[in-house]
């Protein structure tokens, strides 16, 4: 039996993994992954039970969600229709066969939903987040990341997202010959993109995609497409500037994109807006369409047709069902005491800051004032936001053209924010999702109804397993507000140097420290990337000390319990392939990782269990790292 002072992950949770399967069509299994699926299982039951009207329906903004579930849930109709809701759709895209033409038409493509060369959205000012800004980035690769392109694994997805579009093109009426050079052309443009934009390491250093252009230099970088014709037809008013999120993707902007080569952007457009259209299609072109996502988390079946009716469901109306789930299923004592929880964690982050040894006066100052003002949204919303009483679905067309005309709604609205304050009563995640979020340009932290339950929370847990759960992601929360992107926005959530500038040195070191704490550790999937997992394990580092620090001061504390409370929310069992998609493309480390390397940065560990040197979770002394 593996003792917990030499695999705390191991110890928790290896009889639970030994026993537990996968699903055919999950990419995981425990933890998380089980929560969301006992989440996902109630709402399809409701959802179901509501559409045949069964249940009553609490709400309008959930009655049109239940409109758009019918139309998701009615295969045979989808069968019957099969190809042509999209295939009349794309047929839009033989009207622009120059540059010129796109140029003319390229505001109403954007609004109909094609794939762009670029991306164009509206979101807050990083220095003045009271205001909007026009934000502008290079479309997403094919392939999970730059990095993938040239290597063996790239190779292998690349092939099987090939097939794939070889095999819905061969669902239209195009002929032979022009299938295969519209994915030749395609895989063209794409291999442009790809070596053109940010890798996700280079992503995940937010504050960089911060590059304000003037309105004239940024139309000029566009070359052949007239942006300036663009922004006037899609946008409210013109901006003097525009945020470029990747400067050297739109430096090369004129070789991805230009006259000679643009019949290439015009099949990859309709190569990727049939993709897109698949999963609202039949089903047996949405099981087709889906062979490529099942193979980046090696899902060896498809889900049923109920799940994906609700998942198609719940990309349009998160919010709406969010507000239901919160209503329904969320207790107002676990409400109540998990507030008590965040009040405690911030309590003890202000202590932990004051009691600093590293930090100036100045600098405390400024970050006990950023936790004085950082906001809480705790369960759900009171109600869904406003715009979802604004949607409509059309129960006489088909599901592809009412979510495309969802989608068309739904970019137009936060278009029009660019000339309205920025609106601060958006939350970030609905509240059924098992997850939890801080937010820099808002300076708030959200947890959403959904993830208070069992293993992170349970009013049946002891305190100590509480702190270790829930408590330990509530003050990782908080500590975004202080990792190495938080850490450059102020309380108000604007991106302002508030540090000295021998404080910010030694922050940096420490930032340094811990990536190289984590760079190279291997996983059965590959090697860890420090750089790219730093932020999430500043605040693994800092939400488990300060849930530490907070549990001991209980009047009888159980660290092991707390250390295993920690351990087991990390518990799940995950596809190799996926493994393989995260360790690549994701900000947060490995679970068993996250479970087993920031305990031994604590002295509270090796008091709990007795750690030794001898002992496989011991760290010496001077290799822990603490930081806040």
């Amino acid at each position: 039996m593996t003792r917990e002072q030499d695999d705390l992950y191991e110890a928790v949770n290896g009889e639970w993994l030994s026993k537990t399967e996968i699903p055919a069509d999950k990419a995981a299994a425990g933890g998380f992954a089980e929560l969301r699926d006992g989440v996902e299982e109630k709402m399809k039951r409701d959802l179901s039970q509501m559409a045949a009207g069964e249940a009553s329906v609490p709400f309008p903004e959930l009655a049109t969600a239940l409109t758009f579930y019918r139309l998701a849930a009615d295969f045979a109709s989808r069968d019957a229709a099969g190809v042509t809701p999209a295939t009349t759709w794309l047929a839009q895209l033989a009207a622009v066969p120059t540059v010129a033409d796109f140029n003319t038409h390229a505001a109403s493509l954007a609004q109909a939903q094609f794939a762009m060369p670029f991306s164009l959205s509206v979101t807050p000012d990083m220095k003045d987040t009271t205001h909007n800004v026009v934000r502008i980035a290079g479309p997403s690769p094919i392939l999970p990341d730059p990095t993938y392109y040239g290597e063996a694994r790239g190779d292998k997805l690349m092939a099987t997202w090939t097939d794939m579009a070889k095999a819905l093109l061969a669902a239209t009426d195009l002929p032979e010959h022009a299938q295969t050079q519209y994915v030749v052309d395609a895989l063209a443009f794409d291999n442009r993109v790809a070596h053109h934009v940010k890798t996700r390491v280079q992503w995940a250093d937010r504050v960089k995609s911060y590059n304000p252009q003037n309105m004239a230099d940024v139309a000029e970088q566009f070359g052949d497409f007239d942006f300036t014709a663009f922004a006037k037809a899609m946008l409210p008013s013109i901006p003097d500037r525009v945020i470029v999120a990747d400067p050297a993707w739109l430096a090369s902007f004129t070789e991805i994109f230009n006259a000679h080569n643009y019949p290439e952007y015009l099949h990859w457009a309709y190569v990727q807006g049939l993709i897109a259209a698949a999963p609202y299609l039949s089903d047996s072109l949405r099981q087709t369409g889906d062979a490529y996502d099942e193979a980046r988390a090696g899902n060896p079946e498809p889900v049923d047709q109920p799940t994906q009716a609700y998942e198609l469901t719940n990309l349009d109306f998160a919010e709406p069902i969010g507000v239901y789930y919160g209503r329904k299923y969320f207790g107002e004592a676990a409400k109540a005491n998990v507030i008590d929880l965040v009040k405690q964690m911030i309590a003890t982050y202000k202590r932990r800051i004051r009691n600093s040894d590293w930090l100036s006066a100045p600098t405390k100052e400024k970050a006990v004032t950023k936790l004085d003002t950082m906001g809480l949204r705790m369960g759900y919303p009171d109600a869904p936001h406003p715009m979802y009483s604004e949607l409509t679905v059309d129960p006489s067309l088909d599901l592809w053209t009412n979510a495309r005309n969802l989608a068309s709604f739904k970019q137009a609205y936060q278009l029009r924010q660019l000339d309205s304050p920025v609106d601060r009563t958006v939350w970030a995640m609905p509240g059924h999702l098992v997850n939890a979020c801080y937010r820099s340009s808002w300076n708030d932290i959200t947890f959403p109804a959904a993830i208070l339950q069992a293993p992170f929370y349970s009013l049946e847990h002891t305190p100590s397993q509480n702190f270790g759960g829930i408590g330990a992601v509530i003050a990782h929360e908080i500590s975004h507000g202080f990792d190495n992107n938080g850490a450059q926005f102020d309380e108000h959530g604007n991106m302002v140097n508030w540090w000295t500038d021998a404080d910010y040195a030694h922050f940096k070191a420490l930032t340094n420290a811990m990536i190289d704490q984590f760079d190279g550790l291997e996983t059965e999937a590959g090697k860890v990337n420090g750089r790219l997992v730093v932020s999430e394990n500043i605040a693994d580092a800092g939400g488990l000390a300060a849930a530490a620090d907070t549990a001991m001061h209980l009047e009888h504390p159980d660290m092991q319990a707390f250390f295993r409370s920690w351990a087991r929310i990390w518990g799940q069992k995950t596809r190799i392939e996926r493994q393989q998609l995260l360790l690549a493309t994701d900000v947060h480390a490995p679970h068993p990782l996250r479970a087993n390397i920031q305990p031994r940065n604590l002295d509270e560990w090796y008091t709990a269990f007795n750690v030794q040197p001898t002992d496989g979770m011991y760290l010496a002394p001077d290799k822990r790292i603490h930081i806040w």
